[in-house]
């Protein structure tokens, strides 16, 4: 039985056991299982790999996609250059683990944006600065989108939330929430923006997939804005972590 699952904390939230299992059954993959792994501290990786024998890979939820770096022997070009990693790769040699990082949100999120609209916008805000947030850059910039990220701290992004004018706003044709504000529980919570200055011609992408119609899409939806959610992001990054897993020619 080889095992795979998603690492973070708290964990209560995921999708991904039940879209796994779906992809399981659909395709008749037998003798593989994925599960949730809660660890409330990232200093627990080693015991966890150590302690799960049949663990093949994994995938890196918040508080950890940067957190994460330092445990991993191996990261790849992209995961580098974004500064997160939500795939891991579990290679045993002699029974020694051998931890490989790759990031598949930024395919997620690219491939979603791209069935999302044949319209691309000129530029994009992006709300948050973790490592969702790095990964929207990442893929917005291979998309040829310039971007900004948003911060409620000015010593971590160019733009604060009190900084974004309607001029901004109506320059920025994408915005995308890919901070934790509004996930569940606190699904009436939403990022601070001016929302008076959407109109029909924005985008307003949430990371976010539960709840399915964040208060941010809402406010967007109420303005005339196209919304996505992360469902989409979550299926298509989830596909691109299994090829990796099971693709042999990364060792």
């Amino acid at each position: 039985m080889k095992t795979y699952g998603l690492v973070g904390y708290p964990l209560a939230h995921s999708a991904s056991p039940r879209l796994f299992q779906q992809k399981f059954e659909t395709e008749n993959i037998t003798g593989v299982e994925y599960r949730l792994f809660p660890l409330e501290k990232i200093t627990e990786i080693p015991r966890f790999v150590n302690e799960n024998a049949d663990l093949a890979g994994f995938n890196v939820t918040s508080p950890y996609k940067e957190e994460i770096l330092p445990y991993l022997t191996r990261i790849d070009e992209a995961a580098a250059s974004i500064g997160a990693v939500n795939t891991v790769k579990v290679i045993r040699d002699n029974g020694t683990p051998h931890l490989l990082g790759f990031n598949t949100d930024y395919i997620g999120f690219a491939e979603s944006l791209m069935e999302l609209t044949a319209r691309m916008p000129k530029r994009a805000l992006v709300l948050g600065t973790g490592g969702a947030a790095k990964a929207a850059i990442y893929a917005l910039s291979m998309l040829r989108i310039p971007s900004m990220l948003v911060s409620r701290n000015k010593e971590k992004a160019p733009l604060t939330y009190s900084q974004l004018t309607g001029d901004l706003i109506l320059k920025h044709l994408l915005i995308v929430n890919a901070s934790p504000v509004g996930m569940f529980p606190d699904n009436e919570e939403f990022p601070d923006i001016p929302y008076e200055f959407i109109t029909p011609k924005h985008i307003l992408f949430d990371m976010i997939y539960n709840p399915e119609m964040t208060a941010f899409l809402e406010k967007g939806r109420q303005r005339g804005a196209e919304i996505c959610n992360g469902a989409m992001m979550l299926q298509h990054q989830a596909e691109a972590s299994w090829n990796i897993w099971n693709n042999p020619d990364i060792s």
